[in-house]
């Protein structure tokens, strides 16, 4: 029987998939559940298992095509013992010499690296790579795994080959040599280069094509800062009472919960009150339109070994504080685990980057689109201020933050922008923390 194999809906708010790769070509037998081939979308990359076991017999689109949902993209005989049918005689032998290939070369890795034989499995393309980029079997077994039953997948090695050393391809381009250069001539409002583009010098170097998910955070980044009208706004935040709360509930909050108590909760929740006090920073602008959101759904920006992911913890306005930690902790853990699903990708009405985990005490972010603003948190340091107290002056050293908030001009005014960052501020320094946990 012919089974077709569709691109799969990866969420509510996917319609279409993009092929990243096949890892099994026309003729290959493939198991229930093996990996058949990796898919990319506006949100996340997924390996894509095969939902039958049988030989494949069509491939309908190459990588790189981008396909509807529930559109076939290839189909597989599930009578594994009937002939697979291939018109292109061609094609059969080139399927069959690539397969000897690997066989041969899987083969004389094995005995080129190891004298013990290894009781585990590993593809013919793990092994491939294994061989081009002299791994020994030892180092092999150390490899983190992410495949069904603990098996390395072809991700797997290149993850650990880029954390160990980038693989690079090297170019070697020509130096063109430049007999005259002529500045910038400069005309009223027209500035023209008379430089021509075979004057450039094109040194010699190293280039790395950019990842699935570089190009989409790419594509993003570009498309916020052409639609939106980015102001920022900085003020100082004095945290030293919840640097002193945290010191003293850690360890019995770790000891309960199982993961770390952090800065992040407060934040988001002194963001909750901020934006129900002022809702026009919890909306969407779409051309003439705008869309005040029922919800609170906060995006927060994590870091990834591929790249910043922003998924979105919904409904906190009806959120415990606890409740918002937990959500805090889960997320964070389960996008850096790659296991974040492509829904929780997407619905943020307000979004929070954290660029203090990496010693910065400002910046200036970009707005995560279709949100109107952004929070970015600095890094939290001591320092000597003037502090009043009985209508006196004195110096004292405090935990100071300096966040920083982003917001479309188009349709938050500086004054509006203004008094929802001294909310926040006030809903920071004022936080009653007594039975808050």
């Amino acid at each position: 029987m012919i089974v077709d194999i569709v691109m799969p809906k990866m969420g509510e708010s996917i319609n279409e998939g993009t092929i990243l790769e096949w890892r099994k070509k026309i003729g290959d037998s493939v198991e229930l559940d093996e990996i058949l081939l990796e898919i990319g979308t506006d949100k996340v990359d997924s390996e894509i298992p095969s939902s039958s076991s049988g030989i494949v017999t069509d491939i309908l689109f190459k990588p790189n095509d981008v396909v509807e949902v529930g559109t076939v993209i290839a189909k597989i005989n599930t009578d594994q013992k009937s002939e697979v049918i291939i018109t292109n005689k061609k094609e059969l032998t080139s399927i069959k010499n690539d397969a000897d290939e690997e066989k041969n070369e899987y083969i004389t890795h094995n005995k080129k690296k190891s004298d013990k034989p290894s009781n585990k499995f590993y593809s013919p393309v793990v092994m491939k790579i294994v061989a081009e980029k002299n791994i020994s079997i030892e180092e092999l077994k150390n490899v983190p795994s992410s495949g069904r039953g603990g098996r390395v997948t072809k991700k797997d090695i290149l993850l650990y080959l880029d954390k160990k050393q980038p693989d690079f391809k090297s170019i070697k381009q020509p130096i063109v040599k430049i007999d005259k250069v002529s500045s910038p001539e400069i005309d009223g409002n027209k500035i023209t280069n008379t430089v021509s583009q075979n004057e450039v010098i094109s040194n010699s170097g190293q280039v790395k094509e950019m990842s699935h998910m570089r190009k989409l955070i790419s594509k993003h980044m570009k498309k916020s800062i052409e639609t939106s009208a980015h102001v920022y706004l900085m003020t100082e935040i004095d945290m030293t009472h919840i640097v002193d709360y945290i010191k003293l509930k850690d360890k019995e909050f770790h000891d309960k919960e199982g993961f770390s108590l952090t800065y992040t909760p407060f934040i988001v929740q002194a963001t909750i009150k901020a934006l129900e006090e002022y809702p026009q920073m919890n909306t969407s602008l779409s051309k003439d339109t705008i869309h005040y959101h029922k919800n609170i759904n906060i995006g927060m920006a994590v870091s990834t070994d591929e790249g910043l992911m922003v998924p979105s913890i919904q409904n906190c306005e009806e959120k415990s504080f606890l409740g918002i930690c937990r959500s805090v902790s889960s997320i964070a853990k389960r996008t850096r685990e790659n296991s974040i699903s492509a829904d929780e990708l997407a619905g943020s009405t307000f979004s929070i980057t954290n660029f203090g985990v990496f010693g910065i005490s400002m910046g200036t972010p970009i707005i995560n689109q279709p949100n109107v603003g952004i929070l970015g948190i600095g890094a939290i340091k001591k320092r000597t201020i003037v502090v009043e107290s009985g209508g006196n002056d004195s110096i004292a050293i405090r935990s100071i933050m300096v966040t920083t908030l982003g917001f479309d001009h188009r349709l938050i005014d500086g004054s509006g922008g203004s008094l929802f960052l001294n909310s926040f501020q006030k809903n920071i320094e004022s936080m009653d923390l007594k039975g808050l946990l």
